[in-house]
Order: structure tokens, then C-alpha cells, then sequence
């Protein structure tokens, strides 16, 4: 009784962090209204935004407001993984409303877009031709606080110190030792992307309308587009120049871009998951010019953006394209698929496996080779660099690397299944589930609003396990059905302690 009347007192606590999410988030759906200033012709969307908008924060305000704790709590990790699970699920589902209210999507083509927004994605289904500028500035507004990830937009607005249990829950990692301050850095290193990536794609060739979009949706790698054919819309070298460095800015943890702003190149090089990237992109982009670019388009400097542009994409996860993938042969659909699972970088916008732990593995692979060579008695250390400090990783740390690789490939080796179960063919299953596991965006037709249920639904369970990581899903679902139970068993009622 006292363990039900304690989870009780600590659930009053998670619900009212949850709902101060529901609030901040409901102010986020009414920003897209501004496009209303310069569209007044679609002010019929005002309703779709304007009642989930103001039932969301409604909700959020009664529960932040009634449920609040008197006394400032420290949240531990996996309670902090329950606010993330509860806040990303609900924050979903209100954010599927304008979709259905101002597009005239079903509720899986619905959520499946809000998931697709928030978990930046890029997978959608909705006819972007045919779609309002609110609609188009709502699903980037949704890349771009999906990215920063709605536990650093809580943390940037609470007063006081707090635990690291939220953002270590969404996979983030703190820049200083005072939480609330590391999240205002994070928030400001964010904002200073959209803002240099609005001007640069102006100053390429975009108008403000699309230049805002394609800035929001690359440095969350999220890849929503206001065209049809994406980057490849406009086909302009200048533009290809911007999108690339915004999205390989996406990819970078935001420890590693605070290095950077610091001028700690040095601690920049030394980063196991920087070197991965230089050596990946190059690489694959010269074996995909090579062997699947170079005979399909018509100028060698096609060939070479395309090589170039495709990798950079798949590796960031961002999932802007320049070109299709119908005429490419297996090899390049195979280059791009690896790089879709390998992914971004730890505690970043970008999904995947990601690339520091690609890192480790290898690491791992030379050091057993190295140790193999070596007298039993000898006694060695495995250093590697990590943002900007040099770890020695255990047997344990490796262990936990192998079990999540396993889990991520399993998921994916299922989805895809799931996928060619209902008839799509295997190499376009493999695609479209690594696409949507690594939370991509790139796609080869197998997403679209025609697609079955069964498809979509599988695909929104994909996104959310790549986005929120799999341990944070399955012990955060664990522990949150163990603690109903136990509230709600007959043995936990009465006085606590009597």
C-alpha cells in the first residue's frame, strides 16, 4: 500500500511535466497561422489549428496546473522515458487533427504524418500540390521541434534546476552541468541553423516561403519538402551547396557543434563518429558515381551531384532527393540502404543505428584482432574519443551496443517482412522499412495515401522506436503497465500505511 500510494505521488509529478509539454506544444500549432497573413484566402484552416491547439494546451494547463508538486522533484531516468513515451504519443495525436480537419485524411493517414513530422522523418502522405501553406509550414514547424526533441523545449522553459532524467531519456546529451542552461544552448545552436539556413537557401535561388520550409526540415534531418520532387525541384547547384552542409549540421551531436562553436577543432577530429562520416561519404559517394550514377544522367556533373547529394541524405537521414530511384541498379539501392540504418550522429536530429556505435564496433573488431595477437597474460585498455573526452570502453558498454544492433536489425528485418506480406517486393521493402526504422524520409513509392492500413501502422512503429530509441520505448512501456497494475490492484487500496 505504501509502494501504490508513493507511484501515485510520483504519477502526479509525471502527468504535470506532461502536461506543461501539451502546453508549450499547443502554442507550437498556432504559429502555422501566420501564414494566414500572407494567404487569407485559406483562412478556413483556422478552426483545424485553432480547437486541438486549444484543447491540447487546455488539457496540458489542468494537468500542469492541478497536479504540480509542491516541492521541486528529480525525476529518475525512467520516469523522465515515461514523460517522453506519454508526451510524444499524445503530442501526436492532437497534431494528427489538422491533418484530417484541413486535409481530409483518415486517422492513420493522419497520425501516420504527424508521426512522420515529430519523429523527422520525412515519409508522407499527403499530396504536397494540393496542400495549404499552413499545412506545409505545420509539418516543418513539426520537423523542426521534433528535432530539437519536446523534452529540450520543456527543459528551456522550466525555472530552476531539474534532473537530466528527460533529456537523457530522448537520447540527448547535457553541453553544461546545469540542465535548464545546456537546454538554452541546444535551443540557441538550433535557432542560429534555421535562421543561416533561411538566408543561404534565399540567397540560393528559393523563395522565403520554401527557403523557410527546406531550412526547417534540414537541420532537423526531417526532409519534407514543399515540391513534389523535393531538391530536385529546382535542380540548381547553388541550392544542392546549401541543403548539404545544413544537413550534415543536422547530423552532428550537439555536443560536437559546441565544440565547434568554441573553436575545439582539435577535440573535433579526435570524435570517433566525425571520422566515420569523413571516410563514409566519400567513399560511397565515389562507389555510387562509379557504379550506379555515372551512365544514367545526362552530364558528368549530374552523375557527381547525384552521387554526392543521395549519400549525403541517406547517412544524415535527412531525406531531401534530387532524383528517383526507379532507373538506379541494386548496388545503389544497397549503398543507400546501409547508410539508412547506420544513420546520424549520437544525440543529434538523425536516426539510425548511429554512427558512434558503427564506431565502437569496428573499434571492437581491431581491438579483439590486436588482442588476439597479443600473450594471454597481457593486459589491455580500449580508448576511444567521445565528444570531447577519451573513454576506455568496457565489455559491458559493447555488450549493451550489440544488444540494441540486434534489436534495431530484428525490427527491421520484421517491418520489412510486414511490408512484403502485402505484396510490395523485397528490394522495395527493405528500402521503405530502413527508410522509416531510421526515421529517413526516402522513399520508392511504397508510402503513399494508397498504401494499407497495415503498412502505415507498421511503418508509424518503425519511426517511433527509431526516433525515441528502443530501450527508452520498451522499459518506459514496462515500467508505466507494471505501475498501473500495481496502483490499481485491490491490495492498494485504503490509507497509505494502514
Amino acid at each position: 500500500m505504501r509502494e501504490a500510494s508513493y507511484l501515485r505521488e510520483r504519477y502526479r509529478t509525471i502527468l504535470s511535466f506532461t502536461g506543461l509539454i501539451l502546453v508549450l506544444c499547443a502554442g507550437l500549432m498556432f504559429t502555422p497561422l501566420l501564414a494566414l497573413i500572407a494567404w487569407p484566402t485559406e483562412s478556413p484552416q483556422f478552426w483545424a489549428f485553432l480547437i486541438p491547439g486549444a484543447l491540447m494546451g487546455a488539457l496540458g494547463l489542468a494537468a500542469w496546473r492541478l497536479l504540480r508538486p509542491k516541492n521541486h522533484a528529480v525525476l529518475s531516468v525512467q520516469e523522465g522515458g515515461v514523460i517522453v513515451l506519454l508526451s510524444w504519443i499524445l503530442v501526436c495525436l492532437f497534431s494528427a487533427w489538422p491533418f484530417m480537419a484541413g486535409m481530409g485524411l483518415n486517422f492513420t493517414q493522419a497520425v501516420f504524418e504527424s508521426v512522420s513530422g515529430w519523429t523527422t522523418t520525412g515519409l508522407s502522405v499527403v499530396d504536397v500540390t494540393q496542400a495549404s501553406p499552413v499545412i506545409l509550414l505545420w509539418r516543418s514547424i513539426m520537423q523542426l521541434a521534433g528535432g530539437a526533441g519536446l523534452a529540450i523545449i520543456m527543459l528551456s522553459a522550466i525555472t530552476g534546476p531539474t534532473g537530466p532524467a528527460l533529456s537523457v531519456a530522448e537520447g540527448r546529451e547535457q553541453l553544461v552541468p546545469h540542465v535548464r542552461q545546456s537546454a538554452k544552448l541546444v535551443m540557441m545552436i538550433y535557432s542560429g541553423y534555421a535562421v543561416v539556413g533561411i538566408v543561404a537557401l534565399r540567397l540560393a535561388g528559393m523563395i522565403w516561403f520554401d527557403a523557410v520550409n527546406h531550412a526547417f526540415a534540414a537541420i532537423s534531418t526531417g526532409g519534407f519538402s514543399t515540391r513534389a520532387e523535393s531538391i530536385g525541384y529546382w535542380n540548381s547547384v547553388a541550392i544542392e551547396a546549401v541543403t548539404i552542409p545544413l544537413m550534415i549540421l543536422g547530423n552532428l551531436s550537439f555536443v560536437t557543434a559546441w565544440l565547434m562553436l568554441r573553436g575545439k577543432f582539435r577535440m573535433v577530429g579526435r570524435n570517433g563518429e566525425i571520422r566515420l562520416m569523413a571516410v563514409m561519404i566519400p567513399l560511397c559517394a565515389i562507389l555510387v558515381f562509379l557504379l550506379t550514377a555515372r551512365g544514367l544522367y545526362p552530364t558528368l556533373g549530374k552523375s557527381v551531384r547525384v552521387a554526392i547529394f543521395e549519400t549525403a541524405t541517406a547517412l544524415t537521414t535527412t531525406g531531401f532527393s534530387t532524383v528517383g530511384y526507379g532507373d538506379w541498379n541494386s548496388f545503389g539501392w544497397v549503398v543507400l540502404i546501409v547508410l539508412m540504418l547506420i544513420g546520424g550522429g549520437t544525440c543529434s536530429t538523425a536516426g539510425g543505428i548511429k554512427q558512434y556505435r558503427i564506431y565502437l564496433l569496428w573499434k571492437s573488431l581491431v581491438w579483439d584482432l590486436r588482442r588476439s595477437l597479443l600473450p594471454r597474460t597481457a593486459v589491455t585498455e580500449n580508448p576511444a574519443w567521445e565528444a570531447d573526452r577519451q573513454v576506455f570502453v568496457n565489455d559491458a558498454r559493447l555488450r549493451q551496443i550489440g544488444t540494441f544492433v540486434f534489436l534495431y536489425l530484428l525490427t527491421f528485418a520484421v517491418g520489412a517482412a510486414i511490408l512484403a506480406a502485402h505484396g510490395y517486393g523485397l528490394k522495395e521493402s527493405l528500402f521503405e522499412y530502413a527508410s522509416a526504422v531510421g526515421t529517413v524520409g526516402l522513399s520508392v513509392g511504397v508510402t503513399s495515401a494508397a498504401a494499407p492500413v497495415g503498412v502505415l501502422w507498421t511503418e508509424i512503429v518503425g519511426m517511433l522506436l527509431g526516433r525515441l530509441e528502443f530501450f527508452v520505448i520498451l522499459i518506459s512501456a514496462a515500467k508505466l503497465a507494471r505501475d498501473v497494475c500495481k496502483m490499481a490492484s485491490p491490495s492498494s487500496g485504503g490509507r497509505p500505511g494502514g
